[in-house]
């Protein structure tokens, strides 16, 4: 699933590729908008960490992404 995550004050968007559901993504976003950071962890094992206070919108994608090509 991607998340695109808009930060204030920074002109480009943060896009993560991340396997958790769009239920657990809407808990860490809820506990962010509480004062805590939103700290989530991409496919590759990446962790991404926003504070709080700097979230200017989190954007959920689809649940499964459509593969085009060889591999799908």
């Amino acid at each position: 699933m991607e998340i695109r995550i808009g930060v204030q004050n920074v002109s480009r968007e943060v896009v993560i590729e991340t396997d958790l559901t769009s239920a657990d993504i809407d808990k860490k976003v809820a506990d962010a908008m509480a004062g805590n950071a939103l700290d989530l962890t991409d496919v590759k094992g990446r962790r991404v960490v926003v504070p709080a206070g700097a979230i200017g919108y989190v954007e959920i994608g689809e649940e499964e992404r459509r593969r085009v090509g060889f591999g799908a």
